[in-house]
């Protein structure tokens, strides 16, 4: 894992732990792993949009492991591959990435950019959920 030293809004030094940056492939890959639980080569392969060779498959998922994406465990003559974070960790790194590169660690202008994108969707009770979580994290001072 390396350790990435950013800058909080008010200009303080936070330590942000971070994994190396996927690429679109190994973003695939690990969304598929962490839908999955833990997964094959083989069964990764099966579940890709665009499938490449199993060779392919395998060169990403050893890139993935060298990265500290994913470890690996053998089971008989394949190995089982597993992420190293649970997928709600991984989310949130990748929110706070997101946050800090594209909308200077503002939550509303990402709040507000969402609602751009999707707000015309949202069903009632997502706006009802959504208004109690903003509600909520006020009580709590968040």
């Amino acid at each position: 894992m390396v350790e990435i030293v950013g800058l909080s809004r008010e200009k303080e030094a936070v330590k942000v732990n971070a994994l190396p940056a996927l690429s679109r492939r190994e973003r695939e890959v690990m969304d598929i792993v962490h839908e999955l639980g833990n997964a094959t080569a083989a069964q990764i392969q099966e579940n890709m949009a665009d499938p490449p060779t199993y060779s392919a498959v395998r060169s990403t998922l050893r890139i993935l492991m060298e990265k500290g994406h994913l470890v690996s465990e053998r089971d008989g003559a394949r190995y089982v591959y597993s992420p190293t974070m649970p997928a709600q960790r991984a989310r949130r790194s990748a929110m706070r990435h997101v946050l800090r590169t594209f909308f200077r660690g503002s939550v509303e202008g990402a709040v507000a950019t969402l609602l751009e994108l999707r707000g015309d969707e949202l069903t009632p009770e997502e706006h009802a959920r959504i208004t109690e979580m903003i509600e909520q994290a006020a009580k709590e001072g968040r």
